[in-house]
């Protein structure tokens, strides 16, 4: 653990089958047998966990390299939890 922070990860990739349709992401569970409609900004932060972990502020970090993000990551930590009860990321306080 980070510093006492919450790591939010994934399942091996061959744990999934993603496909992409108009915009949305196909996401089918193999260990759920659940297959989930996520749609932006899910689908791109989803794509930045791994099976290592990783903070809501480095996940933050990361998206912010790539797109015009303002305030903090606490939006970001409501999307992350979305992702956990949906059973596509899981975390570890």
């Amino acid at each position: 653990m980070v510093d006492g922070q919450t790591l939010y990860y994934r399942d091996s990739a061959d744990a999934v089958v993603e496909h992409d349709l108009d915009g949305l992401r196909l996401v089918f569970h193999r260990p759920s047998g659940i297959t989930h409609i996520i749609a932006s900004p899910l689908p791109e932060i989803w794509s930045l966990l791994d099976e290592q972990g990783c903070s809501a502020e480095a996940l933050w970090r990361q998206l912010s390299d790539h797109y015009d993000l303002e305030g903090d990551s606490t939006g970001l930590v409501q999307h992350l939890d979305a992702l956990a009860t949906l059973g596509l990321a899981r975390l570890q306080r």
